[in-house]
C-alpha cells in the first residue's frame, strides 16, 4: 500500500476482532506485522481496535454444532465489515467458514504457528510417557473438549476415556480444569504459546497422531472484496507458504463438506523438496471409525491437492460419515 494510497483511505483503519485475550493477541500481532513491513503505519494514528462480541462467544452452554457452527465466531464481525464499521477482520483461520459471505475475501494469512494439539493435564494424570502420549491419562479419565475432531481421535485411540464438551476462551477452560471438573483438557498449542502458556502443554500430540483442524495455528485477515488498496497491502505481508497450506486444507474441507458434527481434520506442510504434503481425516464422533489419507504434490497445485484428497476420502467413507 503506497503512501499516496494510504492518504486516500480514511483513517484510522478499524480492526475487527473477537474480544477474547487470544483474539486480541492475534489482532495486535497482525498490526505488528503491518508495522514491520510499513513503519509509517505504526501507532494509534492509523489503526483502531474494535473488539466485537460474537454468538460463538456468548453461547457457551451448547456445542457449536447445535447453534450454527464455527461461522458464529465470524458472523457479527463480517456483518461489521460489510456495513463499514470495520476495515479489516482478524480471525483464527480454523474458525472461518469454508465459503465466505459474498463481498468478503480472505486477503491474507500470516506465518503459521505450531499447528499441533496439546493436552493440559490435571493432578490425577500421570507423567508423559515417551512413545505413548496418551498414557498420561488414567483409565476412564474425563477430558474436556468442544471439538468432535479431537473427541473422535481420542476415543479411537483410547475407548476407555470419557469426553465432555467444554466451551469458553483458553483461560475459562483452564480454570475449569483447575477446579477439578475435568482430568484434562485439549487445546491448540498455538493458542497456548501465543498467550505465554506453552509450558502448560503436558502432552503435545504429533500432527500424524492427532490430525489438527484445517487452518489451525494460522491467523487470517478478511476485507471487503472491493477494497483494493487494503488487499494490495495485505498481499505484500502475506506468508506464501502459509497461503499454500491454508489453500490445501480449506480445499480439503470444502470437498468433504462436513458440518461441525462431522469429525474432519486437515494438515498440510511444505518440505525441503518443495512438495506439499497433505493429511486428511474423517471419523465418527464416537471413535468407532477413523480414516486418514495422505497425498503430496507441487505447492502450486495446493487447491487441487486438497480437492482431490477430499474427494478420495469422501468416496472411501461409509455413507453415514459425510452426510
Amino acid at each position: 500500500m503506497s503512501e499516496t494510497a494510504l492518504r486516500a483511505h480514511p483513517v484510522p483503519l478499524r480492526i475487527g476482532t473477537r474480544a477474547s485475550p487470544l483474539a486480541l493477541w492475534q489482532a495486535r500481532h497482525f498490526l505488528g506485522v503491518v508495522g514491520t513491513f510499513c513503519p509509517m503505519l505504526r501507532g494509534d494514528t492509523f489503526f483502531e481496535e474494535c473488539a466485537l462480541s460474537t454468538a460463538g462467544d456468548r453461547i457457551l452452554d451448547r456445542r457449536l454444532a447445535e447453534i450454527g457452527g464455527k461461522g458464529l465466531f465470524a458472523k457479527e464481525i463480517h456483518e461489521a465489515l460489510l456495513d463499514g464499521r470495520v476495515d479489516f477482520a482478524v480471525h483464527s483461520l480454523k474458525d472461518l467458514e469454508t465459503e465466505l459471505p459474498a463481498g468478503i475475501v480472505l486477503a491474507c494469512v500470516l506465518k503459521r504457528e505450531d499447528p499441533r494439539d496439546a493436552i493440559v493435564l490435571g493432578p490425577r494424570c500421570g507423567a508423559p510417557v515417551a512413545g505413548n502420549p496418551l498414557a498420561a491419562l488414567p483409565i476412564g479419565a474425563l477430558v474436556g473438549t468442544s471439538s468432535v475432531r479431537r473427541q473422535a481421535q481420542l476415543l479411537h485411540a483410547r475407548p476407555d476415556l470419557r469426553v465432555e464438551a467444554i466451551r469458553g476462551n483458553v483461560q475459562t477452560r483452564l480454570k475449569r480444569l483447575e477446579s477439578g471438573e475435568f482430568d484434562a483438557t485439549m487445546l491448540a498449542l498455538a493458542g497456548l504459546k501465543r498467550l505465554g502458556l506453552g509450558h502448560l502443554a503436558g502432552v503435545v500430540l504429533e500432527a500424524e497422531e492427532m490430525v489438527p483442524a484445517a487452518g489451525q495455528g494460522i491467523v487470517g485477515v478478511t476485507v471487503r472484496a472491493e477494497d483494493s488498496a487494503l488487499i494490495d497491502l495485505l498481499r505484500a505481508i502475506e506468508c506464501p507458504e502459509a497461503r499454500a497450506i491454508a489453500d490445501a486444507e480449506r480445499a480439503l474441507l470444502g470437498a468433504l463438506d462436513g458440518s461441525c458434527r462431522t469429525p474432519i481434520g486437515g494438515h498440510a506442510r511444505v518440505l525441503m523438496d518443495g512438495q506439499l504434503y497433505l493429511t486428511g481425516l474423517a471419523a465418527r464422533a464416537d471413535g468407532s471409525f477413523l480414516m486418514r489419507h495422505r497425498v503430496a504434490g507441487p505447492v502450486a497445485d495446493a487447491v487441487q491437492i486438497g480437492r482431490d484428497l477430499g474427494a478420495r476420502i469422501r468416496r472411501a467413507c461409509p455413507a453415514d460419515i459425510l452426510t
